[in-house]
């Protein structure tokens, strides 16, 4: 696992459309027993080299009831986004992750992985690559039906505060989906 992490972290494959160069962004443990697929780390993130180091981890760890300290062991928690770098900014936020790298090492790392009990899928960029046609027409759809896709994956919206409208608009994601979010997570990581 080792030599495919520092593999990966010397990546410069899609380095020419990167406006801050490539710092890929990965952390995975042959142990890890949740896998987090994110979408792509932002410019926070890009300039400390700590995974979901923001609002958006600090709401996401809220969401799953993990200690910070877990979420960053990687015995526990792997940390694998779609786009291992950041993309750039975009007129409403930053860019999409770029392509290249789901494809490129996310079969590798989950290869390697062999306690794996559970897959969160954060964002629509994670859910529309790995649940391809049992996605939903839409995220919120998705999510509402999130249990189609568990014992495997479990879907999320993305925890970015920018989503606080979203949330308000579907309080069914508070009162149903965190407090299972929260149980799954417990079972695993504490039983």
């Amino acid at each position: 696992m080792e030599e495919l992490l520092n593999t990966i972290k010397k990546c410069t494959f899609c380095a020419y459309k990167l406006p801050l160069g490539p710092r890929p962004i990965v952390s995975a443990a042959v142990s890890s027993k949740i896998i987090i697929i994110g979408q792509a780390p932002g410019s926070i993130v890009h300039k400390t080299g700590i995974p979901w180091d923001d609002k958006s981890g600090k709401n996401l760890r809220n969401w799953m009831g993990i200690t910070v300290a877990d979420f960053y062991d990687p015995s526990k928690v792997a940390l694998l986004p779609m786009g291992f770098c950041y993309p750039g900014k975009g007129k409403s936020g930053d860019l999409p992750p770029t392509t290249e790298c789901a494809p490129l090492w996310h079969k590798q790392l989950l290869d390697k992985i062999e306690n794996k009990q559970l897959i969160l899928l954060v964002g629509k960029y994670a859910q529309d690559y790995y649940l391809k046609n049992s996605a939903k027409r839409t995220l919120t759809e998705t999510v509402k039906n999130y249990t189609e896709y568990l014992p495997e994956y479990f879907v999320l919206p993305h925890p970015s505060p920018r989503n606080n409208i979203w949330q308000a608009k579907n309080e069914w994601f508070k009162e149903e989906v965190i407090p299972t979010l929260h149980q799954n997570v417990k079972s695993i990581l504490y039983p």
